[in-house]
């Protein structure tokens, strides 16, 4: 059985891995990335660069990341497909206008620049969306990027990309200070990474990680339909506080002027097939608010899991059992987004260094924490 050794080892080239990487990489450290190649959220996802505000560790993690890849857009090459294309969080009534009040109040405290329109300059701004709509909050500075190819960006091209060697490989086990790959060889390393999207759920099986399923569908070219991200009002609700299946009016414009659309949950569910009843469920969901996609052509539909945690929040932090081990785990559907504060706050943890923002509420114990002050039953 043979072994090496290495500097630092991140296992998973999804986006979270590769920011991962490349921020350890610019901090000095020599690393190998293992990407076993099946497919991740990453290339499975909308690739949405946009600004939560659920919770304050959301919101911390978004603040830092949408400025990097501000930062980063200049230098990515053109088949990332940035596009600064801003959100709007639309409202069907009285209801979800007073919810984008408060949602402008969050994002004003945060910095980030939001604007209310009215029904009317909404129908101006987007004409394919239904009549009778209440207006949209319009967040101007989200934007969107093919994260497959930013990845490979993030490890082949970004600054320190040099010190980063991509292996495939499948990790069969997790090791203190090092792994055991599908085949026998033993890899060692005086820190290692685990960002593997939901593939880290059997490496870390002590770990409260659950999956949930999303169906996507992408139509034909239809230059200029949309212009933003489109995204219910009612979407926070659907996507963290429903306990079964459930679908939200997600449409995006693609570059190549094809219409993403997403999105849809269900829990528990790692079969790669397309559900037909979620996916029919999805679509009508967004008809509702775009009409006319009725007579648009369709010309893919796919799945990809995201990795949730209970509390929506991801998992930074040293493993709770094997010294040597970091998590950057539990992105659910926000791990494009805030890749590059993950990166930077794991390169931090590895060096025992500060980081621009706090790890506490990333923290793996917050859930043994929460166990033993729940009430008894």
């Amino acid at each position: 059985m043979t072994q090496r050794q290495v500097d630092v080892l991140v296992v998973g080239g999804g986006i979270v891995g590769a920011a991962c990487a490349q921020a350890l990489a610019a901090a000095g450290r020599q690393v190998l990335v293992l990407d076993d190649q099946r497919r991740s959220a990453t290339a499975a996802g909308m690739g949405h660069l946009v600004f939560m505000d659920d919770n304050p560790a959301e919101m911390a993690l978004c603040a830092h990341s949408l400025a990097a890849w501000r930062s980063w857009a200049p230098a990515l090459p053109t088949q990332a497909a940035y596009h600064r294309c801003g959100t709007l969080w639309v409202a069907a009534d009285q209801a979800e206008q007073d919810e984008a009040e408060r949602k402008q109040r969050r994002l004003q405290d945060q910095g980030v620049a939001s604007h209310w329109l009215d029904a009317r300059a909404l129908a101006h701004t987007e004409p394919l969306l239904r009549p009778g709509l209440t207006g949209a909050l319009q967040v101007p500075d989200d934007a969107i990027v093919y994260a497959p190819v930013a990845a490979r960006w993030l490890l082949q091209g970004a600054p320190g990309h040099a010190r980063i060697t991509l292996h495939q490989a499948s990790v069969k086990s997790l090791e203190p200070h090092g792994v055991e790959l599908v085949g026998g060889e033993r890899i060692r390393a005086q820190a290692v990474v685990v960002a593997a999207g939901w593939s880290a759920a059997a490496l870390c099986p002590t770990l409260p990680l659950r999956a949930k399923k999303g169906q996507l569908l992408i139509t034909d070219r239809y230059p200029g339909a949309l212009h933003h991200q489109l995204v219910e009002l009612g979407y926070v609700t659907s996507a963290h506080h429903a306990q079964g299946p459930s679908v939200a009016f997600n449409a995006q414009p693609r570059p190549t002027g094809q219409l993403l659309i997403g999105s849809s949950r269900n829990y528990d569910d790692t079969d790669p097939a397309v559900d037909a009843a979620m996916l029919r469920a999805m679509l009508e969901r967004a008809c509702t608010y775009l009409p006319g996609l009725r007579h648009c052509n369709a010309i893919r539909t796919w799945t990809g899991v995201r990795c949730a945690t209970p509390d929506g929040v991801p998992i930074i932090d040293a493993h709770p059992q094997l010294p040597g081990v970091w998590l950057a785990v539990g992105h659910e559907g926000l791990g494009v987004t805030t890749a590059p504060a993950t990166g930077t706050l794991m390169a931090a943890l590895v060096h025992g260094t500060s980081a621009p923002l706090d790890a506490a509420p990333y923290r793996v114990t917050r859930f043994t924490a929460a166990e033993h002050h729940a009430p008894a039953h």
